[in-house]
């Protein structure tokens, strides 16, 4: 899959991808990230990305003509790819979105600076996105965490085929807890059902820790998830003894 990422600072894409899960995953050419830098389709000499706002105000604008040429040139080269703005007034990214947009044959993000853009932008953009009700300096660190939301959703990305499907928000609830060794660790003991090889009691466990530790920190997430009838009926076990 091919991430595009329209920025007047490519060098803050480059080195965060570089290592880890994501790196190795575009060293096998699983994915592909590739930072373009804004002034490439601006014009005159100092290549202006941006200028006053009509009718007054504090801040600079993004300049709608270098945007949409870099737009309209990357779309030539990724066919069907998705146009992203990054941008606090788009819809909250989450997991649904996540898996939603790694099936797309490939995703161009456009990053924003200073007041934001010029209006006229937005009619060349399938889709705005915003990743919490707060403001950055710009857009490059929201579209790299859409990235690597996204990216380790793809065939191959994980070495686990299943450590996607086990995380928070896969199945609209919070994690449960994970242990490993020692056993024992200053004098905490791991749960004796995950000791017990039995898998049933095991997945009753991981379940009720889901339920559990939802109800306690996201309880907002329990109105928007389906809940089977053993569900609902932990719940209320869960809320007379918390």
């Amino acid at each position: 899959m091919n991430f595009d990422v329209v920025t007047l600072f490519p060098e803050m894409i480059e080195s965060p991808f570089a290592g880890s899960i994501i790196g190795k995953a575009v060293s096998k050419e699983l994915i592909h990230i590739t930072a373009h830098n804004l002034r490439n389709w601006a014009e005159g000499r100092h290549l202006v990305t941006d200028d006053t706002p009509y009718g007054g105000g504090a801040g600079m604008v993004m300049k709608p003509e270098p945007i949409c040429r870099a737009i309209e040139h990357l779309k030539q080269q990724r066919p069907g790819a998705k146009v992203i703005m990054m941008t606090p007034q788009g819809k909250t990214f989450n997991q649904h979105a996540a898996e939603t947009l790694s099936a797309e044959a490939g995703l161009i993000f456009i990053c924003g600076r200073y007041e934001g853009f010029d209006e006229r932008i937005r009619s060349y953009v399938d889709a705005e996105y915003s990743i919490g009700d707060f403001v950055l300096t710009g857009g490059e660190l929201p579209a790299m965490v859409m990235i690597d939301a996204i990216a380790r959703l793809l065939p191959g990305v994980l070495g686990s085929a299943g450590s996607a499907e086990a995380d928070s928000f896969s199945d609209g609830l919070l994690e449960h807890p994970h242990y490993t060794r020692p056993a024992e660790f200053m004098g905490k003991q791991v749960p004796e059902v995950l000791l017990s090889g039995n898998h049933a009691r095991i997945a009753a466990w991981r379940r009720s820790q889901q339920l559990q530790r939802t109800l306690q920190r996201r309880p907002d997430l329990l109105d928007k998830v389906h809940l089977t009838d053993e569900d609902l009926a932990e719940l209320k076990r869960l809320r007379q003894i918390l």
